[in-house]
């Protein structure tokens, strides 16, 4: 059954890392009377601010904000409980008038908190033999297998996710289907459109470059010891975050600290790339070029010639 929102549509802004979703997002709130909803799992714990570039207080230009610094860095990630706390942020600012303006890169998060789309259950005798597969053989093995046996969910998984990675093949073994299988076709529980932002990838990858260094600029070492004092490092989640894990490398003497530079700008490239590919995927997505003038007038055409199908300007 599908639900209407008293403010009619929720807007979701989606795209790769670095192509500027958080402004557009504030933007768009500003200019529809909205609110943000956090769709990007590592911003939902409290003190990962550099790394997962959340906005600041004055960025965010008065517009509220929901579902940020949710989760201590210790706790494990679980995107059927993100999809309940979304659907509750839903329902109150949609209860309120305002429009709900969902901004993130995590594409399974944007999809729990829009879709018609329940989770598979657990099997704990399997998830406990996985995690200790997990725990001895490490990530590189169980992702070769999970890109063997699932090549579309390991191209939505960082391979540094072993809680992700266990989680796809638990669902695999359960259900003898490939874990993407078992997510239902694209079907809004709401009224929604989602914008979706497109940069050229040598643009990209520059924007990823200088977003890298001015991680490092604002102290972004000083923010991972910080968190590592807090438990960092046992973060099943947290602590495999990108950027994160690898000064967590840095501070534990494997790598200097422009390996553990150069390697998270490495790695965010290689995110940014699987990004598209899960939103390209997404036959709803209304792409426009990051750049364009009067972005979010042209985004608030496309939402609104998607609600009542009006022509769009070319």
């Amino acid at each position: 059954m599908r639900c209407v929102t008293r403010s009619n549509v929720i807007i979701a802004v989606v795209g790769p890392t670095a192509a500027g979703k958080s402004d557009l997002a504030v933007e768009l709130a500003l200019r529809t009377g909205g609110e943000a909803l956090n769709t990007d799992s590592m911003q939902l714990y409290r003190g990962m601010d550099i790394g997962t570039a959340k906005l600041a207080t004055p960025e965010r230009r008065g517009v509220p904000h929901h579902l940020l610094d949710l989760w201590d860095v210790t706790e494990t990630a679980s995107v059927a409980e993100y999809q309940r706390l979304s659907r509750e942020a839903i329902a109150e600012v949609s209860g309120r008038g305002h429009v709900p303006v969902l901004v993130g890169g995590s594409g399974l998060y944007v999809r729990a908190a829009l879709d018609d789309l329940e989770f598979p259950g657990t099997d704990p005798a399997v998830r406990a033999r996985l995690e200790a597969e997990l725990a001895t053989r490490g990530t590189e093995i169980l992702y070769a297998r999970l890109r063997d046996q699932d090549p579309e969910a390991a191209c939505a998984i960082l391979p540094s996710n072993g809680r992700r990675i266990v989680r796809a093949l638990e669902v695999i073994e359960i259900t003898g289907r490939p874990f993407t299988a078992t997510l239902p076709e694209y079907r809004y529980l709401y009224d929604a459109v989602q914008i979706g932002l497109t940069v050229p990838r040598p643009e990209l990858d520059q924007r990823i470059a200088v977003r890298v260094e001015r991680m490092w600029e604002a102290g972004f070492v000083d923010e991972v010891r910080a968190l590592e004092r807090a438990g960092l490092r046992e973060g099943v989640t947290a602590g495999r975050a990108l950027g994160y894990a690898q000064v967590l490398r840095f501070l534990a003497g494997e790598w200097s600290e422009e390996e553990a530079k150069a390697e998270t700008a490495r790695a965010t490239r290689r995110f940014a790339r699987r990004q598209e590919s899960w939103f390209r995927r997404d036959p709803r997505v209304h792409w426009l070029p990051h750049d364009i003038p009067d972005l979010a007038g042209r985004a608030q055409e496309r939402i609104a010639a998607a609600a009542d199908r009006r022509p769009l300007r070319q």
